[in-house]
């Protein structure tokens, strides 16, 4: 769910021991659910840009919303938001969005369509064009060479496609639901690192799976120790991130929390953020979505039922 061109790469490397203020700000929502410019309806996927920009697949409201940094007051709509339905100038429950910067456009998981668009982020657009179509899509990644990573949760697989190709690549699953490590169950979010490894939110399996390219099976590299709250399990995971040493950040929903887990500690995490029951004050999430970092290094997550997003200072 997240791309940086391989310059920019480097830049997202975060110290192993790095700690996180524990209260969030609100930078985008937080006045309760609704469809106006200051409002959100259950925020799911986000990306974050250079300049702290952050776009948000507003998935209630069936548009993409775009918060400069610094302004906590209004959103822009810069994709949908004219009602829920299947066309060109129309969105259907959203879940994923990120940015090509090659295009200057937005390409985005429209799930209730089935189908994959991109939206130029040029002033005065309004529609998009379909990229990939009969899928039922809910994560998206690119790679540097602009490979355009697909999860398609009704066939548990997640395909690579070069932008313009209808059919795409298996990268990961496609062997039926299921927890073997040739399989996933409900493939969610997605991040892809240098390598073309591809990790994928596998989230009826309650794990987190790394598929190095041309792998014919996963490695587990988060829970899979059945559905729990243990340090040593994931609950329902979805948004997920990857920086250059290989650390994994992971969305636990169901536990409301943020977890890290280290590359040479496969076998527990531990909490950066939340994990303090379901709530909408500052240090709690209510069904935890997306997760993305800015090139600073706070973090930021979508806070589906408080619809809101949230940012955690690094210190």
């Amino acid at each position: 769910m997240f791309y940086l061109r391989e310059n920019e790469k480097d830049s997202i490397n975060i110290p192993v021991n790095a700690k996180w203020a524990q209260n969030g700000v609100t930078i985008a929502g937080g006045n309760g659910l609704g469809s106006a410019t200051n409002q959100l309806n259950h925020p799911f996927g986000l990306f974050v840009d250079d300049d702290q920009t952050v776009v948000i697949a507003d998935w209630g409201n069936n548009r993409i919303m775009q918060w400069k940094n610094g302004d906590t007051t209004n959103g822009q709509v810069v994709a949908g938001g004219k009602g829920r339905g299947d066309g060109l100038h129309q969105l259907d429950r959203p879940t994923d969005v990120l940015i090509d910067k090659e295009t200057n456009s937005l390409i985005i998981c429209d799930l209730g369509n089935q189908r994959v668009v991109r939206w130029s982020r040029r002033s005065g657009t309004t529609q998009g064009e379909i990229l990939i179509d009969d899928i039922r899509c809910d994560g998206l990644a690119m790679d540097e060479q602009r490979y355009l990573y697909v999860s398609a949760v009704g066939k548990d697989e997640v395909r690579r496609y070069r932008l313009g190709e209808k059919n795409g690549t298996l990268v990961a699953g496609g062997n039926g639901a299921g927890g073997g490590l040739n399989q996933l169950n409900f493939p969610r979010y997605l991040f892809v690192d240098r390598d073309h490894s591809v990790y994928v939110s596998d989230y009826s399996n309650h794990r987190v799976m790394k598929w190095v390219e041309g792998a014919k099976e996963g490695i587990v590299v988060a829970g899979g120790q059945n559905k729990g709250n243990a340090l040593t399990q994931l609950c329902y995971p979805l948004g997920i991130f990857v920086d250059t040493l290989g650390t994994l950040f992971v969305i636990g929903s169901g536990d409301c929390c943020v977890m890290r887990w280290t590359q040479g500690d496969k076998k527990q995490g531990t909490v950066v953020v939340g994990g303090n029951y379901r709530g909408a004050r500052a240090n709690q999430f209510s069904r935890p979505c997306g997760l993305s970092f800015d090139r600073h290094g706070n973090l930021y997550v979508a806070d589906g039922d408080n619809n809101r997003v949230q940012r955690f200072s690094i210190e």
